[in-house]
């Protein structure tokens, strides 16, 4: 379980963790992300998701039909940059072998879930 946010944090409350996706600098970036490898059937999804939830990071993650995950990360600059940087590596048991990074507008995310279709 995820420790509870501190008292005037403005995800306190939401449960998919997170408000807005800015800093407070105002600077968002939004990319989609294709991760092939071994990536599914290792809880890359669920690492995912706890890994954007502690850097603060809205979007989406989800398996698609030809083995690989597909993301979507919207945030401060240096979270998602962050994130991508674990992406790279992944859970425990992930072999990751190529990552291909798309740049996005901002399309003002809230929260960070798994997505099942």
């Amino acid at each position: 379980m995820l420790p509870e946010p501190p008292a005037g944090d403005p995800t306190a409350g939401d449960p998919t963790g997170g408000g807005p996706a800015v800093d407070s600098g105002g600077e968002v970036r939004r990319v989609r992300v294709l991760v092939e490898g071994r990536v599914q059937g290792v809880w890359f999804r669920d690492a995912t998701h706890e890994e954007a939830l502690r850097l603060g990071v809205a979007g989406w993650v989800r398996n698609l039909p030809d083995g690989r995950v597909e993301a979507v990360f919207e945030g401060p600059l240096a979270a998602v940059a962050a994130l991508l940087g674990w992406t790279r590596g992944g859970p425990e048991h992930a072999v990751v072998t190529h990552l291909e990074i798309c740049e996005e507008p901002p399309a003002g995310e809230r929260g960070f879930r798994i997505r099942y279709d």
